[in-house]
């Protein structure tokens, strides 16, 4: 079955009928490489896939780095593994070649997975012919195995010397460390030394498109305090309406005076409202016990929001908190909000990167490449690049379906595809600047 599976793989990268047509002779002896390795590449991705890399199984994680960065090390680069006890993670792998020619581009991928050690998914399981199920197949190992394929390939014909091109694979983007500024500091020094950023995230799984942007994801705390009395005397100016009462207000508020605004969600995801309040930060619970006979003391509620820049985050904390201080009587509320991740704003550089992407795409035969709507698409590590480079896209990883789920599936097929449109894309990149 492997020998029949390779071999199929290999004969859908070579019959496209437009293949390589529009390419010139550097270009196509970049994408015969990577179909001429894609054996390789596939042993790869099976390797690190039955890889336990749950986010909090640092050895797990450490243990897929420990692959890759011999990879990268073969291929001249200077490979650092950034140790992660600060932040309560196992860390980072960065690899970086500087001091030719052409712009500065980050490429940004993830070493851990959402499956820890007790999850039922935990190693390569083929579906089909060119479908495997497996922990992270799709997001994103199949993704750092693009990257190392491009670079290979840029390699292999002498070019990657003459670049700058650094590497992130983060080991905690599906859980992040904290304190954020110390999870994300090696990603933001990155971000600043870059000019472009290329993210291999699976994207929405399709790929004729990539993320020309992402929305933020950050949280937020309520907290409501009432006037505790019997429940007979609720409502009368002694008393006042009670904490759940104004919660209730807060959150109804919330929802008609911003739920209309164009990628713009915020989530309440957990109450809590009585007599008495147990709230644990940690798991993001906690106990609540309250008589239907008496008027509520305390409320917590936690919850997320989401916006598309950073000018409608800060309007739609101004109008939170607005709603929050009018308060019902004998009530008082507060809201906090909590660091996160911040936008990847839809630059008009970003576009021009996707039809450069776009262009790429079609000279290889694959077809033309649209952008995701950003409502679709998650947070993700490049949007903590996004305040420094001047472009940038994400989504240029392996396709797949049920990421997060037991049934998280990749289409062997993408590997090759994106592989080529990448190693494409960073030589005309280099080589437009470097005329």
């Amino acid at each position: 079955m492997k020998n029949r599976l390779f071999l199929l793989v290999t004969l859908f990268v070579f019959t496209s009928p437009f293949a390589f047509a529009q390419l010139d002779r550097t270009e196509k002896k970049l994408a015969e490489w990577v179909d001429a390795n894609n054996n390789d590449a596939l042993a790869l991705l099976k390797q690190i896939v039955n890889i336990n890399s749950g986010t909090m199984n640092f050895e797990g994680v450490k243990a897929v780095a420990d692959v890759l960065a011999p990879k990268f090390e073969a291929l001249g680069m200077d490979v650092i593994w950034e140790e992660g006890s600060e932040f309560n993670r196992a860390g980072h792998l960065m690899a970086k070649i500087e001091g030719g020619k052409g712009p500065k581009i980050l490429m940004i991928g993830h070493l851990d997975t959402v499956f820890e050690p007790d999850s039922p998914n935990q190693e390569w399981r083929q579906i089909d012919d060119h479908t495997v199920a497996g922990p992270g197949i799709a997001d994103m190992k199949g993704g750092d195995v693009i990257i190392l394929q491009a670079l290979s390939a840029l390699h292999a014909q002498g070019l990657l010397k003459d670049m700058n091109i650094g590497v992130i694979m983060t080991g905690d983007e599906e859980l992040s460390g904290s304190p954020l500024s110390a999870s994300k500091a090696e990603l933001v020094e990155a971000a600043k030394w870059a000019d472009i950023a290329l993210g291999f995230e699976n994207g929405d799984g399709n790929p004729a498109t990539v993320n020309v942007a992402r929305r933020s994801s950050s949280g937020w705390k309520l907290t409501v305090t009432g006037n505790a009395a019997h429940s007979s005397q609720v409502f009368k100016p002694e008393v006042g309406a009670g904490a759940i009462y104004e919660a209730s207000r807060i959150l109804y508020q919330f929802y008609e005076e911003l739920s209309k605004e164009e990628f713009l969600t915020f989530n309440p995801g957990m109450i809590l409202g009585g007599t008495t309040v147990t709230y644990n930060e940690n798991e993001n619970g906690g106990s609540a016990y309250g008589k239907d006979n008496v008027v509520s003391k305390d409320v917590t509620v936690t919850g997320d929001i989401r916006c598309i820049s950073p000018e409608q985050l800060t309007n739609a904390q101004k109008v939170m908190k607005a709603i929050v201080a009018r308060n019902l009587p004998k009530t008082s509320a507060t809201i906090e909000f909590s660091e996160g991740y911040p936008p990847f704003a839809p630059k008009d550089a970003n576009y021009d990167l996707m039809r450069q992407f776009s262009k790429v795409s079609q000279d290889l035969g694959y077809g033309e490449v649209g952008p995701v709507n950003p409502a679709d698409a998650g947070a993700a590590d490049i949007s903590f690049t996004s305040e420094y480079i001047k472009m940038g896209i994400d989504g240029m990883g392996m396709s797949g379906k049920d990421d997060h789920t037991i049934n998280e599936t990749g289409d062997l097929r993408a590997l090759p595809k994106q592989s080529k449109r990448a190693a494409v894309l960073i030589y005309r990149l280099f080589k437009e600047v470097s005329k």
